[in-house]
């Protein structure tokens, strides 16, 4: 039982990281896309900005995340 009291305490603190985590990228992924990257990752970083946009929205946060990594594996990080 305490054990599972204590994931419940700790999941509001992991959703506020999730939200950041999710800011922080959106923010990454404008970033790049100000700074003319390559015209194959161009389309990749597009979409990848659009979904995490609307998942931070829904506040599907898990999902943005998804979405910053699609954009960082097309950037090459």
């Amino acid at each position: 039982m305490l054990a599972f009291l204590s994931i419940f305490l700790t999941t509001p603190a992991l959703a506020a990281d999730d939200a950041s985590s999710c800011a922080e990228g959106i923010t990454m992924i404008r970033d790049a896309l100000a700074a003319n990257p390559s015209e194959a990752a161009l389309p990749k970083l597009k979409k990848a900005l659009r979904v995490a946009e609307r998942e931070q929205k829904e506040g599907e946060f898990d999902e943005c995340l998804d979405a910053v990594a699609d954009a960082r594996r097309a950037l090459g990080r």
